[in-house]
């Protein structure tokens, strides 16, 4: 269902993205943002589901800026080399990829609106995308980390919000930082959910949180980008 494209930033920086297109003509797209290991099996089998569900599905390789083809997995020294490279890159970069993505999606004239949805360093990218990068239609943010650091950040778009309540990395009174600011923007803390609880490849995988939480979000997806 996928393949992997190339993408050129506006700085001139080329880097590589996953593609998954649906059966058909798409009902919109949507730009993919990586957890801090890379554009990995996960992050593939995350855009070919949106695909099966009627959307074009770009992940672009953030980590592409420091190191190519980076695809790591969920011990506890992956994790450490993630946030390593994630370290390496900035934000301002990041979000030079991400609305390449975006231009990509942009370019093919069957596809309307284009939201974007992030997962962990992905979901602090998503956020700032919904408030510095025009032509997003909605964006959804998977517990990111750097959200209440980006608290003073206006979304101009419509957003929603998932975050574990045993979150050992985002503690609550980061989230409640985040609601106070923007009372406005749906937050779901789900009770017994920790971080990554939407990645069925972790440990913290938590079933019933994982789909009350995608199903939260293909609702609000249908709702702002139609069809």
């Amino acid at each position: 269902m996928g393949e992997t494209i190339t993408l050129k930033a506006s700085d001139g920086h080329q880097l590589s993205a996953y593609r998954a297109a649906p059966n058909g003509a798409p009902k919109a797209g949507l730009v993919v943002i990586q957890e801090i290991f890379g554009v990995n099996s996960h992050i593939r089998e995350v855009c070919d589901r949106f695909a099966a569900d009627g959307y074009l599905a770009v992940a672009p390789a953030l980590f592409d800026r420091t190191e190519r083809g980076v695809e790591i997995g969920y011990t506890p020294p992956d994790i450490e080399k993630g946030r390593a490279l994630r370290a390496k890159v900035s934000t301002e970069g990041a979000l030079l990829d991400t609305a390449a993505a975006l231009a990509a999606i942009q370019a093919d004239k069957n596809v309307g609106k284009i939201g974007i949805v992030g997962y962990c360093w992905g979901g602090t990218i998503a956020w700032l995308a919904a408030a510095d990068i025009a032509g997003f239609s909605a964006a959804v943010g998977y517990y990111g980390g750097g959200i209440a650091e980006a608290v003073a950040k206006t979304p101009k778009i419509p957003v929603i919000l998932h975050f574990g309540a045993l979150d050992q990395s985002i503690p609550l009174t980061d989230v409640e930082k985040v609601r106070a600011q923007h009372p406005k923007i749906p937050i779901f803390v789900y009770d017994d959910a920790g971080h990554g609880f939407s990645c069925d490849h972790r440990g913290s995988y938590n079933a019933g949180a994982a789909k009350l939480a995608r199903e939260r979000t293909m609702t609000f997806f249908a709702e702002h980008l139609g069809r």
